[in-house]
């Protein structure tokens, strides 16, 4: 019997991406406190966030499996390096307004997107261990018009959205250019993902080296 694997999120995008890689999954969505710490750095907030989603999922499986929790921020600072211990979080728009002005301060700017996943390895009888990776991806946003914003907006797409913008989204195309994984922007670094299953040694999948993510998926998004 091949091993369970358990999505710790509701995110379609997330569905979709693991879909694409071949694994076979079943859902459950953890509930946790998201909000950020005082002083908590981005890149410290997004690894607990997706280590405490794998652990509280993990309480509710009873048999051998494997639990695929992330967690998505988008960080915007002085500058894109120094991110672990400055940057700002920019979460889910709270509202119309909300969303105007966090879409205003990203435009024309560059910023980074973390993605933390945890793997959350479950064997009866024995601790869970908890293994976590981050991806890093450099997002210049284009310089799109006050109306661009709020015909995007008008649309709905940006509430349930880290920073406002789907990177896929086929009218507003707010991304400029990239560096690094693109489908960490959508929700879920594959490359680092394929490479931690392999590294759990997980039924048909092997490490791979560098992302090919844009290559391999981009065509569901666009």
């Amino acid at each position: 019997m091949s091993p369970k694997l358990i999505l710790a999120s509701s995110s379609p995008r997330r569905r979709e991406l693991l879909s694409a890689l071949g694994v076979t999954f079943s859902i459950i969505k953890p509930d946790i406190d998201e909000t950020q710490r005082p002083g908590e750095a981005p890149l410290d907030y997004v690894r607990r966030l997706s280590r405490e989603k794998a652990a509280r999922a993990a309480e509710q499986i009873g048999q051998p499996a494997a639990v695929l929790a992330a967690d998505t921020s988008v960080v915007l600072g002085a500058d894109t390096l120094g991110i672990d211990a400055q940057g700002e979080v920019l979460g889910k728009p709270a509202d119309t307004e909300d969303a105007r002005r966090m879409l205003e301060r990203l435009r024309g700017r560059t910023h980074q997107v973390c993605t933390a996943i945890t793997l959350a390895v479950i064997q009866p009888g024995q601790p869970t261990a908890l293994l976590t990776e981050v991806a890093r991806t450099d997002v210049l946003m284009r310089p799109y018009t006050d109306a661009e914003i709020a015909a995007y907006i008008a649309t709905g797409d940006p509430f349930d959205k880290a920073g406002g913008y789907a990177i896929q989204h086929p009218v507003f195309r707010p991304v400029e250019r990239i560096e690094g994984c693109f489908s960490n922007v959508v929700g879920l670094p594959v490359c680092t993902l394929r490479n931690a299953l392999a590294g759990i040694g997980w039924p048909g999948i092997q490490a791979a080296p560098g992302c090919s993510c844009r290559a391999d998926y981009g065509s569901m998004f666009f």
